[in-house]
């Protein structure tokens, strides 16, 4: 084949570029604009980096130089497959790529629609590549593994690949239909050997081909860069073309496409030069679009309606047969007849397949977004007669993606009111009727509990561009603070669109997003800026979105974050500490966030920030160590430290940082009021390092929880000498799952017999008290000067006589008591009578913990009146005792017991 010949013919203008038809690939090529589009692979890296994108280009190369014969390239309109295949075509022609090729053949399916008769393989080929000399097509047929077909637009084939309906060749000279001819190629049984590249969109076609099937998805965001600034010549309109399309565009999946790119480009150097505003919504984006394309017609208003009136029933005809392509004759039906008479008119909003002349003609839309946009227009356009907007919606629904969006856009008097300068006014009734029912849809939705109808409702609010009716459709009852978590671009652009206008948020709850970018997380940002308590736990941040969070923390009003579960690391927490420095912040949860010391130290910085309003810091279940919290001890002993509450659970610590920590709580400085040091094993050396803290004047520290610390009786001592101080302050000390033993209890409960012993809450959960402690501390809370309100000691096996004296001192007028946990004491139905007169005689017991004993169904009647009888008692918990499921009916009759 000479491929100076074929070079020429490949390179040969065909039609010409329009605003929603794109450029064309010849034009692409030839002024040396082409980028290649990247496959569905690129999606799973990031988006925002250019480096070693699986391109299109690449993959085709790969499959054809390899053992593959049929390459099926499958993407959504305007993805560049038309164009990637004419480049491929020249750089073979060229000498550049698939030497091993020696012959391309490139047949595009439209066209193939219209062949009629017979032909052989050898007729076909030359009759659609007039280029090909007449002698060199045997010498083709005797080297098929030399030759690659090209088949363009699978999806506008009226023919069937089903190889079942034809009889399959294998004679190139044996004369067949063309449709014959394909399936027997495509098939492998003719010809065979040969190479064959396929592109088409979806299809039910697809399902008779085999081979090597790449997924086209066009332009990421670095794509979308180069081709702006080579489409404009000016860089700085190029710079202010590419930030505006991202901004109001780059987050729809539509935005990938290179012709979609051709066209807003087009659209904007266009509003450009008139020095008109760029539209802020895809909705404004068609609006102009369409008023465009009208003002290159000469037609007055009435013929304008007239022909979005026809381009609107064809739209909805070709979405409810499901065909792409409409003949002459159903054109006529449209109301088309005074514009089939014009390539020009019809050309500049549909492509035009064929002689105007001829019923052979075909005519489709070049942009389904078009589609869908002049049958929202046509809907508010028809005066003639009146469909209700719920029934049109339900009969496109799954067809119309984007229609309640162009809806939305166009009940806004200030988006329609430059097409009714052309069209004339809409139908006012159906616009009335569109926003009965989007209030009372969104009315309905926003009650519920799921999110993608929540962020439906609010892509429809974002087109509609109006802050008075986002106030109108989120009222107090809307539940906007359930999880939005998972969120795509496009949903973040709505939801940041909808906080802005409401002025704040109370709640942004993003749990579970699984892939927080950078791009997400600046759309995002003025939204979290202006929200009181943002919830990111369980979530999966990337590097580049910290700087966003951090940067909206800075500038915002939010008090609470939570980022707890999202394995920030030492690296991102440094990039959220920059915003943490300056911000309104006062709860910060970093659960499980596979922080080190490394991290202690910015925290550290934080906390000392004269800035800094950090109150509340909870790090349980991270690897700090006793070198991590030696530093954060530090930030203890600054005057600009808020810090009142610090969680620590399971953090690795030992008794080495307790006396840094006794040291900073009597440092004059802390604000500490709480610490949390649950399951660290600190050990009696490290009790003994913190009660002397205690008994500070300076010390002002009121909540310690040492639950599962290792301890023994022998740092009661301690304990016991700290309680007794007159400067000690704590009133609450939960000292659960240690090994304390009646000695080591005996000695808390001389020091809680102190009159001015200040603890309100004391935790003796599984510490092996005996029914001496029991005595002692039922002694305790009838003395008079014993502040308890609360008391756990379950699991602790001490049954019926050693509650009972627990019990007799609930009953006491002097107990203060109001939540009483005996969960698993051993406790069997002869304790009743005691647990009745207790409850009855009480006037402060709210709460009765009776978990995990041997209660059975005899004790329940006495246990169901004696709670309905107390105006006290808020709850009793009986689950997993010994009840039948004859009771349970019983039970349900009483709300305050839980079994």
């Amino acid at each position: 084949m000479d491929k100076d010949s074929w070079l020429t013919h490949i390179l040969r203008s065909k039609g010409m570029s329009t605003l929603l038809g794109g450029e064309l690939p010849v034009n692409v090529i030839n002024n040396n604009k082409y980028i290649s589009p990247l496959t569905s692979q690129a999606q799973m890296t990031n988006r925002n980096v250019d480096d070693s994108l699986p391109s299109l280009d690449h993959a085709i190369h790969t499959a054809l130089t390899g053992e593959i014969k049929t390459v099926i390239l499958v993407g959504p309109e305007g993805s560049g497959k038309t164009t990637a295949l004419e480049k491929l075509a020249v750089d073979w022609a060229k000498g550049e790529h698939l030497q091993n090729i020696s012959h391309v053949f490139h047949f595009r399916f439209g066209e193939m629609n219209s062949l009629e008769g017979t032909f052989s393989l050898e007729t076909l080929m030359l009759h659609q590549h007039g280029h090909v000399p007449p002698e060199s097509i045997p010498l083709v047929l005797q080297k098929p593994e030399a030759v690659l077909f090209i088949f363009d637009d699978l999806d506008q084939y009226k023919h069937s690949l089903d190889p079942s309906v034809h009889t399959l060749l294998s004679d190139p000279s044996q004369a067949a239909s063309v449709s014959c001819l394909v399936a027997s190629l495509l098939h492998g049984s003719l010809l065979k050997g040969a190479a064959f590249l396929v592109a088409t969109r979806q299809t039910p076609c697809l399902k008779f081909l085999s081979g090597s099937r790449v997924e086209v998805l066009g332009f990421l965001k670095p794509q979308r860069e180069a081709y702006v600034k080579g489409f404009f010549t000016d860089q700085n309109v190029a710079n202010k073309s590419l930030m505006h399309m991202e901004r109001t565009l780059g987050f729809y999946d539509f935005c990938t496409s290179p012709r979609f790119c051709w066209t807003v480009c087009s659209m904007y150097n266009s509003l450009i030069e008139a020095g008109a505003k760029l539209p802020e919504t895809v909705s404004q984006l068609y609006v102009d679009i369409l008023m465009h394309l009208i003002h290159m017609l000469s037609l007055n208003e009435a013929g304008v309606r007239e022909l979005v009136l026809a381009l609107g029933r064809m739209a909805a005809h070709c979405f409810l047969s499901q065909h792409s392509s409409c003949t002459k004759e159903e054109m006529d039906s449209f109301g088309f007849q005074r514009f089939l008479t014009s390539q020009t008119s019809l050309g500049v909003f549909l492509q035009v397949d064929g002689d105007l002349e001829s019923d052979k003609c075909v005519f489709s839309f070049h942009s389904q977004l078009m589609q869908e946009f002049v049958l929202a227009v046509s809907f508010f356009l028809d005066k003639s007669t009146f469909e209700g907007v719920e029934k049109m919606l339900e009969m496109h629904k799954g067809h119309a993606k984007f229609l309640d969006f162009f809806l939305s856009g166009l009940s806004e008097p200030v988006q329609r009111r430059p097409l009714e300068t052309l069209l004339g006014e809409l139908n006012s009734d159906q616009i009335t009727d569109f926003k009965r029912w989007f209030k009372s849809s969104s009315e309905t939705t926003l009650k519920g509990c799921y999110k993608d109808e929540h962020h439906h409702c609010f892509h429809l609010l974002h087109q509609a561009q109006s802050e008075s009716l986002v106030k109108e459709i989120i009222t107090p009852s809307a539940r906007i603070g359930i999880s939005y978590g998972d969120l795509s671009l496009q949903d973040c652009a709505a939801l940041n669109y909808v906080v802005t206008c409401l002025g704040e948020m109370e709640l942004l709850n993003l749990y579970r997003t699984k892939d927080l970018t950078e791009e997400k997380a600046e759309i995002l940002a003025p939204a979290m800026s202006l929200s009181h308590k943002i919830i990111l736990q369980d979530s999966s941040l990337y590097t580049g979105a910290v700087p966003h969070l951090a940067s909206a923390l800075s500038r915002g009003i939010t008090t609470e974050l939570d980022l707890s579960h999202t394995h920030l690391g030492d690296e991102k927490l440094k990039l959220l500490c920059t915003g943490l420095r300056d911000c309104k912040l006062h709860k910060l949860k970093l659960v499980v966030c596979r922080l080190t010391e490394a991290g202690c130290e910015d925290l550290t910085s934080v906390l000392s920030s004269a800035t800094s309003h950090l109150c509340v810091l909870e790090m349980m279940f991270n690897q700090i160590g006793d070198q991590g919290m030696t530093k954060l001890c530090q930030a203890l002993h600054s005057p600009h430290c808020k810090l009142q509450e610090l969680q620590l659970q399971s953090c690795q610590l030992t008794e080495a940082s307790m006396g840094a920590l006794s040291v900073a709580l009597c440092s004059g400085q802390s604000e500490l009021r709480k610490v949390n040091l649950t399951q660290n094993q600190i050990g009696d050396s490290g009790v003994e390092a913190l009660c002397k803290s205690l008994q500070h004047p300076f010390c002002k520290l009121q909540s310690l929880i040492l639950f599962d610390n290792g301890l023994t009786g022998s740092c009661c001592d301690h304990l016991m000498a700290a309680l007794m101080s007159e400067d000690c302050s704590l009133a609450e000390l939960e000292m659960s799952v240690n090994e304390l033993g009646q000695e080591g209890a005996l000695l808390l409960c001389q020091a809680l017999s102190r009159p001015q012993c200040p603890i309100e809450k004391l935790g003796l959960t599984r510490c092996e008290l005996t029914q001496l402690v029991f005595k002692d501390l039922g002694s305790l809370l009838r003395s008079g000067t014993c502040r308890l309100k609360s008391l756990s000691v379950g699991i602790n096996k001490v049954g019926d006589q050693g509650v009972k004296h627990l019990l007799d001192a609930v009953a006491h007028p002097s107990c203060l008591l109001e939540d009483l946990d005996l969960e698993m004491t051993g406790l069997t139905d002869a304790c009743v009578g005691d647990l009745c007169a207790a409850v009855r005689a009480s006037k402060t017991l709210k709460s009765l913990e009776l978990r995990n004993n041997s209660l059975t169904d005899s004790s329940v009647p006495a246990l169901i009146q004696i709670m309905q009888d107390s105006h006290s008692m808020q709850e009793m918990n009986l689950k997993y005792n010994d009840f039948s499921e004859d009771v349970f009916n019983m039970l349900d009759e009483c709300d305050k017991i839980r079994y």
